[in-house]
């Protein structure tokens, strides 16, 4: 129905483009119709389609239908447009919607309709047979109970027999607007004549041509030489024939200019961008248009999450104060540093193996409580062998012991992602290799502490 309705506006629209002189308007008009009311072939349609309700015959036969009768007033609108009025009444049986949830009466009741539309004409009245659309908006009283709205649209033939006098036949889809009601069609046939006579066609003057002008204006602006102080600049009269200034040059006139004296854009009246904090970045662009900031981070500070006067970008430690002379991060206490140290030279393991040693356990535990104390903390795990057996055995043992510390710390609940281990061998010793106790400082486990 939308679709329909929209349609029709567009071809009113476009009758009304070409429709220039009213030379065959029509006059006020009045009309008698008798109307046929169609409740029943809407509903089958709806209920199938089209195609079947012709198929299976079931459009309403004119025995059916409900007869009644109407009167039309009419008057053009242009040479393709007319306002058309129609009052008509019937005593039919109206179908209710099931869900308006009113029973349908067995007896027919009177059917009061009125409604007003606009006939969109394919001719104008010169012609014999005038073919029209028809769309508007009514109301309907049903049994002096029930009022409801519709929106009719339809189509019809006009007959003229002369004198503006013509033969009237429509076909009228009348769409349910309130829930109350429903979709039917009309059918109607009538007559309808002038109520005023035809007025004679208007007697059109060409008036004289005017007086060539006396004055010059050589700017052409409209104002007179003789009262332009600027005759050859076109200007206007509240400047005396001059432009509008525009003192700053910025291309918006004094006129409509916030700040005159200072180029500036359109956007802003005449005035510059503005930047509030002065960081060189306008407040267009600016997230943060009251704090001065870097054009990086759109016009924004630096961020320094953690508040130690080290920004993010060279903080290590983001999320944890620290020191600038340690990128960010935390020192590590030099207690726990200690404990840690003291810790690591109590780590054993079997002779030419990377199994840890019972006596091994306690220092281990006590790594993993200072590790679970401070959740910032990172530890580096490195293994460590003297100069015996050569690289070929101490490089994947110095890489086992190593793991094997790893992995007992990780088991007593140190996150992985917090540690590394890596394997030496005998590549950083720590004493002479020529000695016993040198060889034995030199077996040794590194744990170093860190925050980044």
């Amino acid at each position: 129905m939308k679709k329909m309705f929209l349609s029709t506006i567009a071809l009113a629209l476009a009758a009304a483009s070409f429709s220039q002189v009213s030379v065959y308007k029509k006059r006020p008009t009045l009309g008698i119709n008798f109307i046929l009311q169609d409740m029943n072939t809407v509903a089958a349609i709806e209920k199938s389609s089209i195609g079947s309700v012709f198929n299976n015959k079931q459009w309403t036969k004119l025995r059916d239908m409900s007869p009644g009768l109407s009167i039309q007033y009419f008057e053009g609108i242009t040479d393709h447009l007319d306002f058309m009025a129609t009052l008509g009444g019937s005593f039919t049986k109206y179908p209710f919607y099931a869900k308006s949830g009113i029973q349908q009466s067995n007896n027919s009741r009177f059917l009061l309709e009125t409604d007003a539309n606009v006939n969109v004409k394919l001719l104008s009245d010169k012609y014999f047979m005038v073919p029209y659309l028809r769309f508007g908006i009514g109301a309907s009283m049903y049994g002096g109970t029930y009022f409801a709205a519709y929106a009719p649209a339809g189509a019809g033939l006009q007959f003229n027999i002369g004198e503006g006098t013509f033969l009237n036949a429509q076909m009228t889809y009348k769409a349910a607007v309130s829930s109350l009601a429903v979709n039917y069609l009309t059918y109607s046939f009538g007559v309808a004549s002038p109520l005023t006579s035809k007025k004679p066609a208007p007697v059109v003057v060409t008036p004289p041509p005017p007086p060539p002008p006396v004055v010059t204006d050589r700017d052409g602006d409209g104002i007179p030489d003789t009262q332009d102080k600027c005759p050859d600049v076109p200007g206007t009269a509240k400047y005396n024939g001059c432009p509008v200034p525009d003192t700053d040059g910025d291309g918006i006139n004094d006129e409509n200019d916030k700040c005159p004296t200072v180029k500036g854009t359109a956007k802003y009246d005449g005035c510059p961008v503005p930047d509030t904090d002065g960081d060189g970045i306008n407040d267009e662009d600016d997230k943060c248009p009251t704090v001065k900031g870097v054009a990086r981070y759109q016009g924004c500070p630096v961020p320094d999450r953690d508040n130690d006067g080290v920004n993010d970008e060279e903080d290590r430690c983001p999320d944890v104060p620290g020191t600038k002379e340690n990128y960010g991060c935390p020192v590590v206490k030099e207690e726990v540093t200690k404990k840690v140290n003291t810790s690591a030279k109590n780590i054993f393991f079997v002779t030419n193996s990377d199994k840890l040693m019972p006596k091994s356990f306690k220092a281990l535990d006590e790594v993993a409580a200072i590790l679970a104390e401070d959740k910032a903390l990172k530890l580096d795990i490195e293994g460590h062998t003297d100069i015996t057996g050569g690289d070929k055995i101490n490089v994947p043992l110095s890489e086992k012991r190593a793991k094997a510390v790893f992995d007992y710390l990780s088991k007593a609940g140190v996150d992985e992602s917090r540690m590394t281990s890596a394997g030496f061998a005998s590549s950083r010793p720590i004493a002479d290799n020529k000695t016993a106790k040198g060889r034995a400082l030199n077996r040794r486990v590194e744990m170093k502490l860190k925050y980044y």
